[in-house]
């Protein structure tokens, strides 16, 4: 494919937007972000100083001056990246319980949201990439030639979710999965700052009755015809 272009996706929670783009950026020799795990970061690295988070300004200044890095798999662990504060891995600590309680919150501080969005369009200007999000059709990279948000009902989600805890060993519940999904919804969508919406030009994909299989051939065919264009 000669011609290369911006894609943002955008969805919420388990909708399976990062597994997605992570394939298709390895399918297409394209740069992969999920900017997911940059505010995973910023909440895990204010819990780890023992930060209220409740404290926007401090939060806020935690994020600003954290040595964010993010790279191509370190480790063959089943990561999809290596997430590093300062020289510390912390890939698999952002998937912490108590990261995902919180990491809505954190997400939604306007200068939070601002030192992190700064550094994902910069590394958007490296050349074609896959952008993965909550926000980056409406705001990160509005100008992204493919926009696609991710649908899929809270009860497919739920058993997603509930499915890849179990095959990791974990114990889980799956009404207790399925709250939790509920309310992230809930939170993600009622944020006065960059809400989850879809972009006015966004493509919408349905998840619900399509395998991982069906989803991709639907992506391709999506950006062979933006590519045509």
């Amino acid at each position: 494919m000669s011609k290369q272009i911006t894609i943002a996706i955008d969805g919420a929670a388990a909708t399976g937007k990062s597994t997605v783009a992570e394939r298709l950026s390895q399918e297409l020799n394209y740069l992969y972000l999920d900017t997911g795990v940059m505010y995973r970061a910023a909440t895990w690295a204010a819990l780890d100083q023992q930060i209220d988070i409740a404290d926007e300004s401090a939060v806020s200044e935690r994020t600003e001056r954290m040595s964010l890095r993010i790279t191509p798999p370190t480790q063959d662990d089943g990561r999809q990246c290596t997430v590093l504060v300062g020289e510390q891995d912390i890939t698999w600590a952002i998937r912490s319980a108590e990261v995902e309680q919180y990491v809505s919150r954190v997400s939604s501080y306007p200068r939070v949201r601002t030192a992190l969005t700064e550094q994902q369009r910069v590394m958007a200007q490296q050349g074609a990439i896959i952008m993965a999000g909550r926000d980056i059709g409406t705001v990160v990279l509005p100008q992204a030639e493919l926009k696609i948000f991710m649908l899929a009902s809270a009860e497919r989600r739920a058993e997603r979710r509930y499915d890849e805890l179990i095959a990791k060993g974990e114990t889980a519940n799956y009404e207790e999965v399925l709250t939790a999904i509920r309310e992230r919804d809930r939170q993600d969508t009622e944020k006065p700052i960059s809400p989850l919406v879809p972009a006015e030009d966004a493509v919408l994909v349905d998840t619900d009755q399509l395998n991982i299989e069906q989803v991709m051939a639907e992506l391709h065919r999506l950006v062979e015809q933006r590519v045509a264009m």
